[in-house]
């Protein structure tokens, strides 16, 4: 099957646009021609277009600000729609709104006024400079300059993040109403240092979250494991990344709603320091195409 979106959207480089311009559009659908099972996918961290404004006013350079990114992920499961699985895609970057994350999980030191009394300014993810705003890039360094108006930041949610969230909870809805039940599958991507370590001392692969059991029924993450470990790879469960906002708040079993996130060690498939794919990409992509068809088999078998 194809999709019903144009797929050459998904290899465009990074890229600089106005904040206007993503604000028509901050994500995309991609769904099969026919839907064939009870499975979704969200890819909320593979973002490449960079509001103009955002990238002048930070005191990182452009190449910097992507540290953050999870580069690629959406072209590594942009056959999913093979498989009569629909995808969501978040096309601004995670820097300039992390959609994994309480609508409004800020940072107090950031901003140049006091902020609303609903937000979470207490969270160990804004301690860590990674609220909703984030202040820091993933491999720690400050964003910007001088302090924000509460204003840019409320624009950023109010156009990104509510817009994305209302589209994941329509396509869960969706998915619930035609099959009885949901699978989220959260796709990322983590860096990685060695991955051809000894077995004892080997980064993993691949972490699989499921909220230490919480969020999604125990077969899902039991199957993604013994597929992955089945064509060698070295799989994790929930250490260090055991599920953010996406997985713990839409994983609700026992409503029929099962979430897994997973993250994908970036070596495998790109250059780290280039932001390229190597060689080895394609073999990865054919992995993800894999896993997706294994998880849509299982995402059938919980509907019945």
């Amino acid at each position: 099957m194809a999709g019903l979106r144009d797929k050459s959207l998904m290899t465009r480089p990074s890229q600089l646009r106005s904040a206007e311009a993503l604000a028509d559009l901050p994500f995309r659908i991609i769904r099969p021609v026919r839907r064939g099972a009870p499975l979704l996918l969200s890819v909320p961290h593979s973002g490449r277009v960079y509001p103009r404004a955002f990238v002048e006013a930070s005191r990182l350079d452009f190449q910097s600000l992507r540290r953050s990114e999870d580069c690629f992920v959406d072209q590594l499961f942009e056959d999913a729609t093979d498989h009569g699985v629909p995808q969501l895609i978040a096309d601004f970057p995670r820097a300039y709104c992390d959609v994994n994350r309480e609508a409004w999980e800020l940072d107090p030191t950031m901003f140049a006024d006091k902020l609303p009394p609903w937000c979470n300014t207490r969270t160990a993810r804004v301690t860590a400079g990674f609220g909703t705003i984030a202040r820091l890039v993933s491999s720690g360094e400050p964003i910007y300059a001088g302090p924000l108006a509460f204003a840019e930041a409320e624009a950023r949610i109010k156009s990104c993040w509510q817009p994305y969230h209302a589209a994941l909870s329509g396509l869960i809805q969706e998915t619930r109403d035609t099959y009885r039940s949901c699978v989220l599958l959260d796709c990322h991507s983590m860096p990685t240092e060695k991955l051809d370590r000894p077995a004892a001392r080997q980064e993993p692969h691949f972490i699989l979250g499921d909220a230490y059991g919480t969020s999604c029924d125990p077969s899902l993450p039991k199957i993604a494991q013994h597929f992955l470990e089945d064509h060698g790879f070295h799989v994790r469960r929930n250490d260090p990344y055991a599920g953010g906002y996406v997985t713990r708040h839409y994983g609700r079993p026992r409503q029929a709603v099962h979430t897994l996130q997973l993250e994908i060690g970036r070596g495998l498939y790109m250059d780290q320091l280039c932001y390229q794919p190597i060689a080895a990409f394609g073999r990865i992509k054919q992995l993800m195409s894999g896993l997706v068809a294994c998880l849509a088999e299982a995402s059938l078998v919980l509907s019945t």
